[in-house]
């Protein structure tokens, strides 16, 4: 990760928190997530300043993504995962509660901009008690992909790509993901109550 950059122009973080913002509303919104459930968001700052993933590391871009995601987090009671980079094999930034809760196996490493990136190493700043995992064994409820950096192996199956008006955070591309309960069952089966009642209704 050469040519960190903390200030590249022109850049609207403003604008940053607000799409990131509006994004993970829609998210929420339809993935109906409980308390202390795991929402992942992986992410290249580089590519939120129109660079390649991993040349121009920017921390302002990392606090403003957290900016307009933590809010809505806490609010909801949820648990964010920040995925680091490869160097740091893609492990996560949970809050200890969380890796506890999950019994996630801690990982001794501190995430910064050369081997971690930029979103994992603010994490380190901005979450209560951080702790670095090496997964959350496929656990995420939901999650956020910043730039194409793929964070599907951090999902429980089975995964739903989500659609929002946010189509970019920044000039990174913007993909969102949630998890969905595994259909089960033959050509009986029936997968919910209003199923069932018509099913009821029909045979008289």
């Amino acid at each position: 990760m050469d040519n960190v950059s903390l200030e590249q122009q022109p850049l609207d973080l403003n604008e940053i928190v607000k799409q990131t913002g509006m994004a993970l509303h829609d998210l929420l919104q339809i993935s109906n997530l409980r308390a202390r459930q795991v929402v992942v968001l992986g992410g290249s700052t580089s590519e939120v300043v129109g660079e390649k993933i991993g040349s121009s590391t920017n921390l302002e871009v990392a606090e403003a993504i957290l900016d307009g995601m933590l809010p809505q987090i806490r609010e909801l009671g949820l648990y964010i995962a920040i995925q680091g980079c490869e160097h740091i094999n893609r492990a996560l930034v949970v809050e200890e509660k969380c890796a506890k809760q999950y019994e996630l196996e801690i990982v001794h490493v501190f995430p910064y901009i050369k081997a971690g990136g930029g979103l994992a190493a603010v994490a380190m700043n901005r979450l209560e008690n951080p702790v670095v995992v090496e997964n959350v064994k496929s656990q995420a409820s939901a999650g956020m992909d910043i730039g194409d950096v793929f964070i599907g192996m951090h999902m429980k199956p089975v995964g739903v790509v989500v659609r929002s008006q946010v189509k970019s955070i920044g000039q990174a591309h913007l993909s969102m993901i949630r998890a969905r309960p595994k259909l089960i069952g033959g050509t009986r089966a029936k997968y919910s109550r209003e199923e069932v009642v018509k099913w009821q209704e029909k045979k008289g």
